[in-house]
């Protein structure tokens, strides 16, 4: 069963995404900040309900992965559009810096490693895309990673590390985890506001860091890689959408709109007994009655 749910952001799969005509801001006509927080809580409702039939029934999984730039908002983007969650059925893992063991192995071995069991919702925030854009702009990276028979040409490293990243989701989604990805796509004058207000607010000074201005100067290396890897890996088993995240009120509600639609369309059911099972429950009820 196919599951895409729609959008208007969705990147299609033919390759013809073009990051220059993604815009980083919602369109003209949208809802204004209280319309988009309302909405968001009624999809917050619709998702509690829908992720608890998820967990009972104990089929699929779904995962969700989470890139961007710095300061586009992706840690407040997960914590809102999942709060009321039930937690035993979410899992967050943020990928950083990969250590010694990690490096010991292929680049899809730490991801694989923390992907959600079924009835569970994952949330990859940032995950194993980062071997297709950070280790693409400082390809300096992979000495560390020490790959034999190193291709001369790295584009083959990148296209190889592709269809890697096309066969591992279709394998996930041919096992029953439903795969969706969110690229918070968020504009260079924005995260140059958003990193002025991290140093210029008390309360927020522990959020900047020093290395985030630098790969600011990297933006152009980014944006194509960005563009490379959308193209390359947003297929129908495991769809990406370009999310404007200028507005994080906008951005958070489009983003639980198409996880809500993703959960509706698998069908979900809470578990029903057979006859024997429902015969042991109505002997137990009477117990309990008659004590």
């Amino acid at each position: 069963m196919s599951i895409v749910p729609e959008s208007p952001y969705l990147v299609p799969f033919d390759g013809s995404f073009e990051l220059a005509k993604a815009s980083s801001d919602p369109p003209d006509d949208a809802a204004g900040k209280k319309a988009n927080k309302d909405k968001l809580k009624a999809l917050q409702a619709e998702m509690r309900e829908l992720q608890q039939k998820l967990y009972a029934s104990d089929g699929y999984s779904l995962l969700l992965v989470f890139q961007a730039m710095d300061a586009a908002g992706k840690d407040g983007t997960i914590r809102a559009v999942m709060s009321g969650v039930n937690p035993a059925g979410c899992q967050v893992h943020s990928f950083k810096q990969p250590s010694a063991e990690e490096l010991d192995h292929d680049f899809l071995w730490r991801s694989a490693t923390r992907l959600p069991e079924r009835g569970r919702i994952g949330i990859f925030n940032r995950s194993y895309y980062e071997e297709v854009l950070v280790v693409r702009v400082h390809p300096e990276y992979l000495e560390g990673q020490r790959i034999p028979d190193m291709p001369v040409d790295l584009l083959q490293l990148w296209y190889e590390r592709y269809r890697a990243i096309r066969d591992h989701e279709r394998h996930l989604r041919r096992n029953g985890t439903v795969v969706l990805k969110f690229w918070l796509n968020v504009g260079k004058d924005e995260q140059k506001d958003r990193f002025l207000s991290r140093i210029d607010e008390p309360s927020k000074n522990w959020k900047f860091s020093s290395g985030d201005v630098k790969e600011r100067g990297h933006w152009d290396d980014y944006m194509e890689a960005y563009e490379h890897l959308l193209n390359a890996t947003s297929r129908e088993e495991a769809p990406w959408y370009a999310i404007p995240a200028n507005s994080k009120a906008y951005m958070r509600v489009q983003v639980a709109q198409v996880i809500v639609d993703a959960l509706k369309a698998m069908n979900l059911e809470y578990p029903t007994l057979g006859d024997k099972e429902q015969a042991r429950l109505d002997e137990m009820r009477d117990l309990l009655i008659n004590e």
